[in-house]
């Protein structure tokens, strides 16, 4: 599950016009590594809300800018899997 995680972040941060061609699951999304800015991440939230049936919450805004692209993965998948298990 967290590969097609990764895959559907990194498609959408491209069609969010972010470079991705260096990115591993070591790439944080804020200044250190894809720069990607508070209105990104929330676009971004609310596109993996859209197809995984998660949730954010509003103050989770600044610990997504500090994970990384597998730490994110990580997080959506294990939001899914309880859903999963009803």
């Amino acid at each position: 599950m967290t590969d097609e995680i990764r895959a559907f972040l990194l498609d959408a941060l491209t069609e969010m016009k972010y470079d991705v061609e260096d990115v591993d699951d070591d790439t944080v999304f804020g200044p250190a590594g894809l720069d990607v800015d508070s209105l990104g991440l929330a676009e971004l939230a609310v596109r993996v809300e859209d197809r995984f049936g998660v949730a954010f919450d509003d103050d989770e805004a600044e610990m997504l800018a500090m994970m990384t692209l597998g730490e994110f993965s990580r997080t959506v998948a294990q939001r899914i899997q309880p859903a999963s298990a009803l």
